[in-house]
């Protein structure tokens, strides 16, 4: 699958707004690090992609429901209904401040991935983007266009695990790669065949490319060098059937 991994972070990406072209952004930052090669996977963070896609809430756009001035206690009500409307389904809660619910997408996380951090004043909201793998798909084009590469994209974001303490970047959105490398039918060392193997690579570069994109160094992208994983697929791949989920 791979030889001599790498990791680079792209710097110097100036505060996004609404329309910014970002993959444009990400070429020309990768040209001040180690340039782009095809095989490469782009990983960008979430909040990125959602403030140059126009996914970002005001507060003062909100009239929070009744539900959610009950749950809010003394929270910000807005901020509450701002997570019921990007919710699918409420999976726990120990209101006021901890909420886990399933997106529209399927992703299962805290407060709907509604988050503060990384925004633009205490008043704004980023939400996670519509269609992480048509943003994904987007920017894959994009980079391709300008740098005549044929790179592998990462849409990513910090989640929870349960059982686990700690929060890992995983793959919300993705392009130009597998990202799941099927184990199953192959052997080990021993002989023995590997029945329900499935290795989330796409949740491994995530977690990898976070290591220098941080939380808050202003760092927004990476590259990933030295895998072999160019195909087809994407951030839905990753989700648990329902039927196959034992905590559902």
């Amino acid at each position: 699958m791979s030889g001599e991994l790498r990791v680079i972070p792209l710097r110097g990406i100036p505060e996004l707004d609404e329309g910014d072209d970002l993959g444009a952004l990400l070429v020309e930052s990768a040209k001040s690090a180690a340039g782009l090669e095809s095989g490469d996977v782009v990983v960008v963070a979430q909040k990125a992609v959602s403030k140059v896609e126009g996914r970002v809430l005001h507060l003062d756009q909100v009239r929070p429901s009744y539900r959610a001035r009950e749950l809010a206690g003394d929270e910000d009500a807005r901020r509450i209904e701002a997570i019921l409307q990007e919710s699918r389904r409420i999976v726990r809660m120990r209101p006021p401040t901890l909420i886990i619910a399933e997106t529209r997408h399927g992703f299962v996380c805290a407060s709907a991935g509604v988050d503060r951090s990384n925004a633009k004043g205490p008043s704004t909201l980023i939400l996670l983007p519509l269609d992480p793998d048509a943003s994904a798909h987007l920017l894959r084009d994009r980079i391709r266009q300008l740098a005549r590469v044929d790179v592998g994209v990462v849409v990513s974001d910090s989640f929870g695990r349960p059982f686990r303490r700690g929060t890992t970047d995983i793959a919300l959105g993705v392009a130009g790669l597998r990202p799941l490398l099927d184990l199953r039918g192959t052997r080990d060392s021993t002989g023995y065949e590997l029945h329900a193997t499935e290795i989330a690579v796409a949740d491994e570069i995530a977690g990898a490319a976070e290591l220098v994109m941080g939380k808050t160094d202003g760092v927004p992208a990476a590259i990933v060098r030295g895998l072999e994983l160019r195909g087809d697929g994407s951030g839905q791949d990753l989700l648990m059937p329902s039927e196959r989920d034992l905590f559902r």
